[in-house]
């Protein structure tokens, strides 16, 4: 038999299923992946629950439909000033991961070098390596989290393609500030590289933090890609609607990409996701509010425990230090132990690095985009293994 495609045959199991299905088998408390218990707007549920039952259920237009690209369009604007044209510069995509492959598919030829800032998202890599780019890494540090600029700026050369990177960013939940946006835009301008930013927690802020999209700096509305994701904005994960926005120059090679991806997405959820967007500023920083306290409520207690916890910025997840409480294993061992033994599943942060033999083994990524119920379960099954 013929080998099948090397990159693809040489990944393993993503972390997220691993865990989640030790964390079903021991009938744990999954704070591992991160999806919310929330059911999401009850308008837009209703909204997408109507167009089903009443609307059109054929093809949409390969580009979403007009009402979606529209909202999407505004939301830039009300959000982050930027004047989009809905017709030529937004596309709707089947979650933001299909829009990942979109645009790196879309605009890397074999050989491209794309920067990329680690700890990092786990599908950024392999889909970068089969689209033939080459990977140069730039590592940040706990506890801060700080980007290097040295190294930065040692990464990019005149064989850059691109920079991918999210902010928020997951899995350190740093939110990367108007300072560090302007040293990427000031290197993309330099080498001639576009910025492919994935802006999906965009409004899961905290602190009274901004997020700020680099497509709004000088010099980056023609060279930058913005990804946002309905399933993070209304906690609908399990629709799995994303939305692209770029120049017209860079939107039609992610466009025809995406035409023999997955050409569409269910229409009635499109439509929904068009009635989120357009909720009042209140929703968004209600949603910001509720994440901020589920964070709190975690971290205090993970810290009772004896955890040491990072900042936490943005996004749906904490990150801990688990050697003052003296387990001495990787932190594979560790999130493998507490599901095991105190029912408890957190996600390794070593599975967020190219090579996780050489990355921090001692930090585990905890999510709290949950009920408070299970939050306070998983911390009472913490707190009651950790006494013994």
């Amino acid at each position: 038999m013929k080998l099948a495609n090397s990159t693809m045959t040489a990944l393993g199991t993503t972390v997220f299923e691993v865990m989640s299905a030790l964390a079903r088998e021991h009938r744990s408390v999954n704070l591992g992946q991160g999806f919310p218990d929330d059911k999401g707007p009850q308008a837009v549920r209703a909204a997408a629950a109507e167009y089903l039952m009443e609307g059109h259920n054929q093809y949409p237009p390969m580009m979403g439909i007009p009402e979606l690209r529209q909202a999407v369009a505004d939301h830039a604007r009300r959000f982050q000033g930027l004047d989009v044209d809905w017709q030529s510069e937004v596309m709707v995509t089947s979650g933001a991961t299909e829009a990942l492959g979109d645009c790196l598919f879309g605009l890397i030829e074999p050989g491209d070098e794309v920067v990329l800032i680690e700890p990092l998202y786990d599908s950024y890599l392999p889909i970068v390596r089969r689209a033939g780019g080459v990977p140069k890494l730039v590592r940040l540090e706990p506890p801060t989290w700080r980007l290097p600029r040295d190294e930065l700026a040692a990464a990019f050369s005149g064989r850059t393609k691109l920079i991918l990177f999210n902010t928020p960013m997951n899995p350190c939940s740093k939110v990367f500030d108007r300072e560090e946006l302007e040293l990427i835009a000031g290197l993309c301008v330099e080498h001639d590289a576009y910025a492919v930013c994935d802006e999906v927690y965009e409004h899961i802020v905290f602190d009274d933090r901004e997020h700020v999209s680099i497509m709004g700096l000088p010099g980056m509305r023609e060279r930058s890609v913005r990804i946002g994701s309905a399933g993070k904005s209304f906690s609908l994960t399990g629709w799995k609607v994303g939305y692209v926005t770029a120049a017209p120059d860079l939107m039609r090679p992610i466009a025809k990409t995406h035409q023999f991806m997955t050409f569409t997405t269910p229409p009635n959820l499109q439509w929904g996701a068009a009635v989120g967007l357009r909720l009042g500023d209140d929703y968004f920083s209600t949603l910001a509010r509720d994440m901020q306290a589920k964070r709190d409520r975690l971290d205090g207690a993970l810290r009772q425990i004896g955890f040491d916890v990072l900042p936490a910025r943005g996004t749906y997840f904490v990150t801990t230090d688990f050697r003052p409480l003296g387990f001495n294993g990787t932190d594979e061992d560790f999130c493998r132990h507490i599901t095991i033994e105190a029912g408890v599943t957190a996600v390794p942060v070593s599975a967020f690095y190219d090579q996780p033999g050489r990355a921090p083994r001692h930090f585990a990524r905890f999510c709290f985009c949950k009920h408070d119920a299970t939050l306070d379960d998983a911390i009472d099954r913490l707190q009651r293994h950790f006494r013994r």
